[in-house]
């Protein structure tokens, strides 16, 4: 039952933290919430979770959220019983009795993740102090070493990293793939006690267009404790270069036009210097450095990821970008030069930069969000039901959900279609005791799933947003597929299933293109051209800042429906 005194005195919709925390009070031993009163609560099985995005109030015959001063919109709306036209998802309508509007994260301007914020939740008190004390004591064991931040093998797997074969055999090189030679511990302890360190090397490449896909074009390796960049080199790729992607890798046909330096002598030279004959094997410093080891087709054990040990301000899965936390924690900004392209030295530089002030002040520099966890984590910490690690959890999702909001799930399924999704949640309930899926159909058939606009011309954002209504065939043909998928999937519960259907937001697209207007009218600005040089079509106004706030209102928007079978 929703307590509608409790949300009445909110000064916000419920959120998406709101729905999470609620699922761990199903299913975990999270403290109950306040706007809603679950009795008995442990006599729940399990829990389904579904996030449906497009499924707007209009489709359930339900009336706009009020607008008047003595009206609240955060109330949770009565769905009218189905009639032959009054809906176009009966499956809804015949299941659930209310409708309670729910807000997604973000700020003033934009939408944070809903994904992020479901996935993502706050460590108990309890937890925060353990996790402290253990910290401390890494801090007095390790003390200002670089080693202490090296990537573990399971870091390296979870982040696509190739993978050595004496360190794990999960990743089959392909031809003309090379890895640095595993060192004898007898040969290093032989060494004079100077001589046992491993070198720290910070790298950064490069790459271009090939009919081979992008290729090795450029390599930059500095020298952690004297800053001397050691190796700088250009590099002709085996196959014609289609695009020399000169805005981001600052490459360009004239500087390469001498070169005659191939991948196999680069990849000759830098194993000398990561794994020397005479001594312990190298540590190599990038930012999300797999990439860079894929450039190099070289598979390195020893590896610091900056992308990974300092942290997005909204918390994992999400990275942060090199530019962004070179200007946040060293003061400078870095690859200002536009269509000029990248440095690959300074970009290693400021990756080792960014080490060293990770070691001079400690692992919690940098960081944010350090009191989060992923909700699976909190789920296998669960004393209720069977005790610690008895709640089994299951992601079934679009794209590959195990490199981001499913790492830690018990069991992970990747799909291509809505269908797909069905299937794969029909085999997951059965054995787990939380399944979350995702139905994307009609999202798409509105065409809400549109690429990420790069904000360079008016005429890209436009194609990248596409603000056309569907015709009504294919919307009613995929809203027809969601309500078949909920009712075989509704069928096929156990009773005592607690359902939790969560749109998460609205309509992004007027948000998403008011955006990209935004931001390249900031990059113009940024690049030296003053407001003349700049088409009118593009400049951003304060009216334009006061419509974006309005769309980013109405794009949070969502709804939430609860039930038990």
């Amino acid at each position: 039952m929703y307590v509608n005194g409790e949300i009445v005195k909110r000064r916000e919709a419920v959120g998406i933290d709101d729905v999470r925390d609620m699922i761990l009070h199903l299913i975990a031993d999270a403290p109950p919430p306040g706007w809603l009163k679950v009795e008995n609560h442990r006599s729940i099985r399990k829990v389904v979770a579904l996030l449906i995005p497009g499924l707007l109030p209009s489709f359930l015959a339900l009336p706009p959220l009020p607008t008047s001063a003595t009206a609240n919109p955060n109330l949770p709306l009565s769905i009218p019983l189905p009639t032959d036209s009054s809906t176009e998802i009966p499956f809804i309508a015949s299941t659930f009795s209310f409708a309670c509007p729910t807000r997604a994260p973000g700020d003033q301007t934009r939408m944070y993740s809903v994904l992020s914020s479901f996935f993502q939740g706050p460590v108990s008190g309890e937890e925060k102090k353990k996790r402290l004390l253990q910290r401390v004591a890494l801090e007095r064991a390790l003390d200002k070493d670089p080693v202490r931040y090296l990537l573990t093998l399971e870091q390296m797997v979870e982040n696509d990293y190739p993978i050595p074969s004496y360190m794990a055999d999960i990743f089959q090189k392909p031809p003309g793939w090379l890895e640095t030679t595993e060192p004898s511990m007898e040969s290093i302890l032989l060494l004079p006690t100077d001589q046992q360190q491993s070198r720290v090397y910070a790298i950064d490449c490069e790459m271009c267009l090939t009919e081979d896909g992008k290729e090795l074009t450029r390599v930059c390796l500095i020298d952690y404790t004297s800053g001397i960049t050691i190796y700088d080199q250009l590099v002709k790729p085996a196959k014609p270069i289609t695009d020399y992607l000169t805005r981001w890798s600052g490459i360009t046909e004239e500087a390469l036009a001498p070169v005659t330096t191939t991948l196999t002598q680069v990849q000759k030279h830098l194993l000398t210097i990561l794994g020397p004959s005479s001594g312990p094997t190298s540590i190599l410093v990038g930012h999300s450095l797999e990439s860079d080891l894929k450039a190099l087709k070289i598979c390195h054990p020893r590896c610091i990821d900056t992308a990974i040990i300092y942290h997005h301000p909204r918390g994992r899965p999400l990275k942060p970008g090199l530019a962004w936390l070179t200007k946040k924690w060293c003061g400078r900004e870095i690859q200002t030069r536009g269509d000029g392209g990248h440095d690959p030295e300074e970009d290693a530089r400021a990756c080792l930069d960014l080490l060293k002030l990770k070691v001079q002040n400690g692992a919690g520099f940098g960081e944010f969000r350090t009191d989060y966890e992923s909700i699976f984590e909190r789920m296998a910490r669960a004393v209720g039901r069977g005790g610690p690690g008895t709640i089994r959890s299951a992601v079934v999702d679009h794209g590959n959900p195990s490199a981001m909001h499913g790492s830690k799930a018990n069991t992970v399924i990747p799909c291509t279609n809505d269908a797909e999704v069905l299937e794969g949640l029909l085999q997951s309930v059965p054995g787990h005791e939380f399944a979350f899926g995702r139905f994307t159909g009609v999202a798409d058939a509105l065409g809400w799933l549109t690429q990420k606009a790069t904000g360079d011309t008016l005429s890209q954002m436009l194609a990248t947003t596409n603000l056309a209504e569907p015709s009504p065939e294919i919307l009613s043909s995929a809203l027809a597929n969601l309500n078949n998928h909920l009712i075989t999937l509704y069928t096929s519960l156990p009773p005592r299933t607690a359902v939790v259907l969560f749109t998460g937001h609205s309509d992004p697209r007027k948000m998403a293109a008011l955006n990209a207007r935004k931001s390249a009218f900031e990059s113009a600005i940024r690049s030296g051209k003053t407001a003349e040089d700049i088409d009118r079509e593009l400049w951003w106004t304060s009216s334009d800042g006061r419509e974006l706030e309005e769309e980013v209102e109405k794009a949070k928007r969502g709804l939430l429906f609860l039930g038990i079978k």
